[in-house]
């Protein structure tokens, strides 16, 4: 198939213009669009042989389900069977935003969503053109990141054209999503809550408004084959650039930079083409690399928004390694380590072992 690009200005949307991808996933089509996230790949949320489309365009594994995306609160009411009272809380005070929340599933939710688990993720993203799409198809729409399973997510209508260019039938252009990063996933169909994926929502935010909530272990940690996965991200390897990426760690920014400097010169020698993920502080030490800053440490939303973009960056550059600097897991910090740990496959260098 021929993939159409419409163009929209996220500031003055042209309702006209976005009304073929409205129509597309009400016939059933795929179209990606952009969120404050990452890019999307839609389609009805309602319609089994729809979502399957979703799967076989990413070449997504049919066991990892998927977030349901709402324009309207009271939507909620007809995907769910029990609405708990702190999810009202959270949809009063982060909705629209990045926040999906995992409830239990009504009957109108096919299964090839939620990968046969009686619960359903769904949130109402926080960027107009995606709240003006789904408005205008009437639908709830299904949406995982808008890339070929396991590459880094796309932050750019071009990232999607990259993967998906000929797969798809429309996507939606209207500039970089904002986070970024993914949306933080919190299981609210337990009591307390339990965070599954990290994302430009804090857990001290959440707190801040229901109180406690537990930390799934896998956000850090690997997940075994037995495990059964309730967010996206939770089981499969994701996030990886085509080199393979290593993360180095320490307490220490000048062991930090160290470590990477002594890795890089052994890569070098075994003629691997090297590729240094540093921060603005760090920048200007590894001067004889081909280094990309990722943001300000002291501001982690500066590197969450742009890790994405990098990882693609180096694979633009025909890298073989990535050496990446760990950030701090504090705030938004958390989410940055959870996707670089997964894009790493787990391989971490603790610096100061070293």
């Amino acid at each position: 198939m021929k993939t159409k690009v419409i163009k929209i200005d996220a500031e003055n949307i042209d309702k006209i213009a976005l009304e073929p991808a409205a129509e597309a996933l009400k016939q059933g089509m795929t179209v990606a669009f952009p969120t404050e996230t990452v890019y999307g790949l839609g389609a009805n949320a309602l319609d089994g042989a729809a979502v399957s489309k979703i799967f076989k365009a990413k070449g997504r594994p049919s066991d990892n389900p998927l977030i349901v995306h709402i324009a309207d609160k009271e939507k909620v009411s007809e995907l769910t069977s029990f609405i708990p009272h702190k999810a009202v809380l959270l949809m009063d005070k982060l909705w629209p935003g990045p926040l999906t929340l995992v409830m239990k599933k009504s009957s109108v939710i096919p299964n090839e969503i939620t990968a046969g688990l009686d619960t359903v993720a769904i949130r109402m993203p926080g960027h107009p053109v995606a709240l003006e799409l789904i408005k205008l198809a009437g639908i709830p729409v299904a949406a995982p990141s808008a890339n070929v399973s396991g590459k880094p997510s796309p932050t750019t209508a071009q990232h999607v054209l990259d993967d998906l260019d000929g797969k798809i039938e429309i996507v939606v252009e209207a500039g970089n999503s904002k986070v970024g990063l993914e949306s933080t996933v919190l299981d609210v169909s337990v009591d307390p809550p339990v965070l599954l994926r990290p994302g430009g929502i804090t857990p001290q935010q959440i707190e801040e408004i229901i109180g406690h909530i537990d930390i799934d272990r896998t956000i850090m940690e690997k997940v075994t084959a037995e495990n059964v996965p309730k967010s996206p991200g939770m089981k499969y390897k994701h996030y990886s650039p085509k080199a393979h990426v290593i993360i180095v760690e320490s307490g220490d920014m000048d062991k930090q930079v160290e470590v990477v400097c002594r890795l890089a010169e052994k890569y070098k020698k075994e003629d691997k083409k090297v590729g240094v993920c540093s921060t603005d502080q760090t920048f200007d030490r590894y001067i004889l690399y081909e280094t990309i800053s990722m943001g300000d440490r002291n501001r982690p939303e500066t590197i969450a928004s742009s890790l994405f973009s990098i990882l693609r960056e180096f694979d633009d550059r025909g890298v073989d390694i990535i050496l990446a600097e760990a950030v701090d897991q504090k705030g938004v910090g958390l989410a940055i380590m959870n996707r670089m740990v997964k894009a790493a496959g787990y391989d971490i260098v603790k610096a100061d072992l070293v």
